[in-house]
């Protein structure tokens, strides 16, 4: 007899998303990968202690994140893409880091606003709290499928037109360079791993209970100066980052 997995009653959790929490974890660890398939939900349904109906909703969920897809007559066939693989290093470029692992690689302005900066964005960027930022709000992609959505700031005594730049030229170094800033360097990032909020699952296109990998950080021009704070989040089933030194 399989061995029961325990998911919490209880919590205000509900078991459908614990389940499908379970099952995505078993794909990204390749638990599956010899059948190619989902155990059938009879079985799953066992495994959990719960009805095949909740199973249903899990595997629901799963196959609108693009992760499964029911085959009639076979079951749920795992529709697992390799991650891609993003590095962090002391260049760091949403479109170079990505190379030749997707064919087609896009940023998307969401909107952009200019805000008095406080707090950790104030402090990240080293100005004084109330002075003016520009934010712009992006989701990125590679071969349509959403990795990352982040959330940008930059001083807007320096880079006044960085809003207007970057739509017109779909690039943050681009917009650097219209500023006259040639080149910048990653100085800190820091990362955690949570689950999505609302706005990150409708922009990631995820399902509830989803998790990503959220980076924030900071980049500087060559004389040390803060140029851009960002708040990353990456969809963790479908991204990996890797520090290199």
């Amino acid at each position: 007899m399989a061995k029961r997995k325990v998911v919490e009653r209880q919590t205000g959790v509900a078991l459908w998303r614990q389940i499908a929490d379970r099952i995505r974890l078993a794909i990204s660890n390749g638990d599956y990968d010899a059948a190619g398939m989902v155990p059938p939900e009879t079985v799953l349904a066992g495994e959990f202690g719960v009805n095949r109906h909740t199973v249903r909703s899990a595997l629901a969920a799963l196959a609108e994140e693009g992760l499964v897809r029911a085959v009639q007559g076979r079951g749920t066939m795992i529709e697992r893409k390799e991650r891609v693989s993003y590095p962090i290093s002391r260049r760091t470029r949403f479109s170079q880091g990505l190379g030749r692992q997707v064919k087609e690689i896009g940023t998307r302005l969401l909107g952009h606003a200019e805000l008095r900066a406080f707090g950790d964005i104030a402090s990240a960027l080293g100005i004084a709290p109330g002075e003016p930022v520009i934010e712009l709000r992006t989701v990125s992609s590679g071969d349509g499928r959403p990795l990352s959505v982040s959330a940008s700031y930059y001083p807007a005594a320096r880079f006044p037109r960085m809003a207007e730049e970057f739509e017109e030229l779909h690039s943050v170094t681009k917009a650097f360079a219209a500023h006259g800033l040639d080149d910048y360097v990653r100085v800190s990032t820091e990362i955690v791993a949570r689950h999505a909020d609302g706005d990150e699952l409708s922009m990631l296109k995820l399902s509830a209970g989803a998790i990503v990998l959220e980076a924030q950080s900071v980049n500087a021009d060559l004389d040390g100066r803060p140029v851009e704070y960002s708040r990353s989040c990456f969809a963790a089933d479908r991204m990996k980052l890797r520090i290199e030194t």
